[in-house]
């Protein structure tokens, strides 16, 4: 999901000044003193906030009326965006050598140069051709079609579909259409890379992803060795899971459609990126233990739920944490259902236009479990945003963009029996009991373990691509072979560099880093065992609920408050007791899953 927030605001980052600001920020970068550097973070504070406004609308209308006029009003904005940022962390990366200065202003100096994703070199006209391209990319996406039956469809059909036909064949024809249409991002893929490289090393990183790694209040090195200490002590558990879909795919469709041994084949696991399984827990819900007890799509269709009322639902959900209620604006101005009238971007994403209060949502909701789950989720970011909206402008951001996308996981969690029970979905007669308890923690496993290595790849490949080390002649067999040896996935045809099924991912042609997920799906199990341990619950972990809870929702207003005004681990301690990013509490709320799996794994060659 995308955040609308801060330095992150359209394909690239928002941030930008008014025309004056150039001359303001120079006569006080020529001084290069304490109280110079005071008042040049004040002034590119206070333009900022500013200029985020009209940006921030120029995307928003790009992003919910798609044409080539409005994609020209991006662009113009997305250039001044681009050379604004790229003065700014210039000016911040000269005040780096001043000696004397406080905590705060230092602090924003060090986000200012790191907090652009793509920079452009300050030659003239780098900035125009680097937003034409991300523009250019952002709606050759938002616009790509596939086929089902030989019937045109959009991404957002697509997707939905994925998860609903059981047809090998018309999964194939769908994967391929999709990532076939992608095929001519390519070469802008390539161009934008090497602008933004030139940025990169303008600002002293050898190269974006040296820029994107950099943001962790810990060097480049220490994050990916971080990351990748996270992703060990997680894979066996996914390693479990992959071992036991594969088994059920293949009783379903046959040594033909999908092996019993090796990787498992993409399209089958319910998913346009296989990046979560939950869509086929029919075909590997265990005998027995399979049936959780309800449906929840079911439940919403039996209480005539609409798209706004589950995103009412969401909200009531923070007001009983004691949260204020969204404003009126949100209702009047958010995208809660696709138009039928216009292309729009359909990827769910969270919006605060102003950096104040005009909270939005952009979404096609539909009436399911899933965009029940996702609305609580994107309602995070929006919670999360207002509540350090009253810091300086450059911490209006979350301790670092894992937690951003944590604080709406962590929401989604409380999506359980106990909380449907509470809000009258259903009924206490029909919440699963402890039987069911292992087809309660499968179901989640499908999405949140078995998001793990995907969430990890993306920014894996892209680190590859931004230092050289994979090439655009080599692109699509690097992705591929990153997919099969962290994923255990395989295409469902044959790809060739004439295909470039990265650009078949939201955030590789929108150039979203996308660690934050990874990240995020450790910390929100953190969040959560924090949260119910405050809440006082009393028994399964999985089963906690903590709406209702004014008290959670305090401690966790301590923590959201804090922005990016601090380094993450300070924020983490704030609201867990701890400062150091662990998967126990992951591990911990699939413990009795992972020793079911391991019987059902016996005997089988796992692996691929």
């Amino acid at each position: 999901m995308k955040i609308f927030a801060k330095i992150g605001a359209s394909a690239l980052a928002l941030g930008t000044v008014l025309a004056a600001t150039p001359a303001l920020a120079d006569n006080h970068a020529a001084e290069r003193t304490p109280e110079a550097a005071r008042a040049f973070v004040e002034a590119a504070n206070d333009e900022m906030l500013r200029m985020f406004d009209i940006a921030g609308r120029a995307a928003w209308v790009n992003s919910t009326y798609l044409n080539t006029d409005t994609d020209m009003l991006n662009t113009y904005f997305g250039t001044q965006v681009t050379e604004m940022m790229v003065r700014l962390a210039n000016e911040a990366a000269r005040f780096a050598e001043v000696e004397g200065l406080d905590y705060s202003v230092n602090r924003q100096l060090d986000q200012m140069r790191s907090g652009i994703s793509m920079p452009a070199p300050t030659r003239d006209g780098a900035a125009a051709e680097l937003n034409e391209i991300a523009t250019a990319l952002s709606t050759a996406y938002s616009t790509g079609r596939a086929t089902v039956n030989g019937e045109e469809i959009n991404g957002n059909e697509a997707e939905a579909r994925m998860g609903t036909v059981r047809d090998p064949a018309l999964l194939a024809e769908m994967w391929t259409s999709w990532h076939n249409d992608a095929a001519d991002m390519r070469d802008r893929y390539s161009r934008i890379v090497t602008i933004a490289n030139e940025g990169a090393s303008e600002l002293g990183y050898d190269n974006v992803g040296d820029l994107w790694r950099s943001g962790y209040d810990m060097t480049p090195d220490e994050f990916a060795a971080m990351t990748e200490r996270l992703w060990q002590e997680t894979r066996p558990l996914y390693e479990q899971l992959h071992c036991y879909v594969r088994a059920e795919l293949n009783e379903e469709y046959g040594d033909e459609v999908q092996s019993a041994t090796g990787p498992i084949r993409a399209d089958l696991l319910g998913n346009m990126w296989a990046q979560e399984w939950g869509n086929i827990y029919d075909i590997v819900a265990p005998e027995g233990a399979g049936d959780v007890g309800y449906d929840l799509t079911a439940l919403l269709e039996e209480a005539n739920y609409t798209p706004e009322q589950i995103v009412r639902q969401g909200e009531a959900f923070f007001s009983s944490l004691g949260f204020a209620p969204l404003p009126a604006t949100f209702w009047e101005r958010s995208q809660i259902t696709e138009p039928r009238d216009r292309n729009v971007v359909c990827h769910a994403s969270a919006w605060n236009l102003d950096n104040v209060d005009d909270l939005r949502i952009k979404m096609c909701t539909r009436v399911n479990a899933d965009d029940f789950v996702t609305v609580h989720h994107e309602l995070g970011h929006n919670y999360y945003q207002r509540a350090y909206n009253q810091l300086p402008m450059i911490f209006r951001n979350s301790a670092n963009d894992g937690f951003h996308e944590a604080i709406g996981d962590l929401i989604a969690l409380s999506v359980t029996p106990e909380y449907l029970v509470q809000v009258d979905l259903l009924d206490e007669a029909n919440v699963p009991g402890p039987e069911q308890d292992l087809g309660l923690l499968l179901r989640q496993a499908m999405d949140k373990v078995a998001f793990l290595p995907f969430g990890l790849l993306i920014d894996r490949w892209r680190w590859g691509v931004f230092d050289g080390s994979i090439t655009p002649d080599n692109y699509n067999a690097a992705w591929n072979e990153m997919r099969l040896r962290y994923q255990g996935i395989t295409p469902p045809v044959e790809r060739s560099e004439a295909h470039f099924d990265p650009g078949a991912k939201y955030h590789v042609p929108n150039n979203v880093s996308y660690t934050r997920y990874f990240l995020a799906r450790i910390l929100q199990f953190q969040f959560y065992q924090a949260a119910c341990e405050q809440a006082g619950w009393d028994g399964p972990l999985h089963r906690c609920s903590f709406y209702g809870n004014e008290e959670v929702g305090a401690r966790l207003n301590t923590m959201l408050e804090m922005g990016s005004s601090r380094p993450w681990p300070e924020a983490l301690e704030a609201f867990t007791g701890t400062r150091e990013m662990s998967a126990e509490p992951l591990l911990a709320y699939f413990q009795p899953l992972q020793t079911w799996l391991e019987d059902q794994n016996a005997g089988r060659e796992c692996g691929w």
